[in-house]
């Protein structure tokens, strides 16, 4: 997978080929291109498995995941970007661990690039490990 970007009216623009369209390329977006290119490129992850601000609602109110791999039908992973000026601190995991809350994926992803943070929740122990690095596609 190639990161695809053009300047169009003074705005500097991503194309995201989960969501199939055009979007602004925001230090957030990038980062997250960034890493599903690495997820396709690295990990082996099928594209079509993989989607895009996908909405959650949470008590009561919409909010917009980041990013849900797809596998054996359901949801195996979250993934929470951040721009890469921005800390992986104790804030950042709660928002990933509010919104899987209503998900229930068995990995949470936390990373700016320059900080990447994989954990395996375990729903009977109601833990996470942290894991040293993110699973390739055939180990989920």
């Amino acid at each position: 997978m190639e990161l695809k970007i053009k300047i169009e009216n003074g705005n500097k623009l991503i194309y995201d080929s989960f969501r199939k369209k055009w979007v602004r390329a925001t230090p957030e977006e990038m980062v997250r291109q960034r890493f599903c290119s690495y997820l396709v490129n690295d990990r082996a992850y099928p594209i079509h498995l993989i989607a895009n601000e996908c909405m959650v609602e949470i008590n009561g109110m919409k909010q917009r995941c980041d990013t849900l791999v797809y596998k054996n039908g359901h949801y195996v992973m979250l993934i929470e970007y951040k721009a890469e000026n921005v800390e992986i601190n104790e804030a950042v995991f709660q928002q990933a661990f509010r919104y899987n809350s209503k998900i229930g994926v068995d990995y949470i992803v936390v990373t700016n690039l320059k900080q990447c943070y994989c954990c395996k929740v375990d729903y009977a122990k109601q833990t996470a490990k942290l894991l040293s690095s993110v699973p390739k596609w055939e180990d989920l």
